[in-house]
């Protein structure tokens, strides 16, 4: 039996949501983001015209495009609105993989023996938009590589269905950089060598693939040829991230113990951005040398950003360590998370500060976590205990 994977994706989903609380924002060119060295976050179709896109820097958004409004986001208003369509969504399809907070796969394979699998998605499609207001675009097809690619091409409100038998014919014409793992490094060095829409891809002998571009060059091949077993994993959410700091001997030195401290939120705030999640509330925990315990908690605007929630942390731990006896543990949670990276959350952010973190984090991919840290951080080389 054929596979009827579907991908669903909310249209310019900030701006959507935007537009929901402020009718007088319909039709205009906007640009979600923070200030004028930052970055666009999201932006409208009018302002995608001018050639606006996702994480260009707003200087040059607004030379393209001097008419838009910018708008600072709001993630609390964008995470209730993803949560309201998750729960439209969960109810009614069999399984349902949330990918981030705007996108959304779903397995419904055999559904067409009861019902027409492009009708139940449409209708269900028209379900979402009539109870929370929110446009959204899918596609049907056999698997998540199709459908993903199809709703980017049917976008905006699109609706698109692909059979076997068309997906080959529709990929064909379509540009490499349509396949979601090929980026601009990968994208240049097939260019170099006159591969530049998937067809072309697709004829090229997967061992020659491989060669130029190691391990990832079968998945490329298998991608270009609509071939793609991934399954639809059920959704769920995580619902916190911690770690803990025991001291070989108590201690009251408080500027070792902020280093520790700075240096637990930079794994902790590295881990967020690998793993695709933004905190909302981070929680401190102390044990002194007489195993009292205490914590602390504080609400903070939703974010993976290690300056940030350094600062949060900090002030708690300020406002909580009150006794002055010297403590045995030190530990930090970070809850209330949201599916999202942190490019999403630069409202306040520069472009430079965008770039330091994406350079440090390749590094640390590629080399290790202790690559390179933040000098104020210590090294942790005494008993830790990461907590699930």
């Amino acid at each position: 039996m054929a596979r009827a994977i579907v991908h669903m994706d909310l249209d310019t989903f900030f701006v959507s949501c935007e537009r929901l609380t402020n009718s007088k924002l319909n039709g205009l060119p906007l640009i979600i983001g923070g200030g004028e060295r930052g970055v666009v976050a999201s932006c409208s179709y009018e302002a995608r015209t001018f050639g606006v896109r996702s994480a260009m820097p707003i200087k040059m958004a607004l030379r393209l495009c001097p008419q838009a409004k910018v708008m600072k986001g709001d993630m609390e208003l964008y995470s209730k609105l993803s949560h309201d369509v998750t729960q439209v969504i969960e109810e009614k399809a069999p399984i349902v993989e949330k990918a981030s907070i705007d996108e959304f796969y779903l397995d419904i394979t055999g559904m067409d023996k009861f019902y027409g699998c492009y009708q139940w998605t449409n209708e269900l499609a028209q379900s979402v938009t009539k109870e929370t207001g929110l446009p959204i675009s899918f596609a049907l097809s056999v698997n998540k590589t199709v459908s993903k690619i199809g709703t980017g091409e049917s976008k905006p409100v699109g609706r698109l269905e692909i059979p076997e038998s068309m997906v080959q014919p529709f990929l064909n014409p379509l540009s490499i950089q349509k396949i979601p793992m090929v980026g601009d490094v990968t994208f240049q060095l097939l260019s170099r060598i006159g591969i530049r829409n998937i067809q072309t891809l697709s004829e090229m002998p997967a061992e020659v693939l491989q060669r130029m571009i190691g391990k990832n060059g079968l998945e490329l091949w298998k991608k270009a040829n609509g071939i793609d077993n991934n399954p639809v994993e059920p959704y769920t959410e995580r619902k916190s991230i911690s770690t803990e700091h025991t001291f070989i001997q108590d201690t009251i030195d408080i500027k070792n113990l902020k280093s520790i401290l700075i240096g637990m939120v930079e794994k902790l705030a590295f881990q967020l951005r690998s793993e695709e999640w933004l905190t909302s509330t981070v929680v401190i925990k102390i044990r002194y040398a007489n195993f009292d315990t205490e914590t602390k908690q504080a609400k903070i605007a939703y974010t993976s950003a290690d300056h940030t929630l350094t600062r949060a942390v900090t002030d708690l731990f300020d406002k909580l360590y009150q006794r002055r006896m010297r403590l045995r543990l030190v530990g930090i949670r970070f809850s209330g998370l949201v599916r999202g990276t942190y490019q999403i959350n630069l409202f306040e952010d520069t472009e430079e500060m965008l770039s330091l973190y994406q350079a440090m984090d390749k590094m640390k991919r590629r080399y290790g976590f202790d690559a390179i840290n933040r000098c104020a951080g210590a090294n942790l080389k005494t008993k830790q205990k990461d907590v699930p």
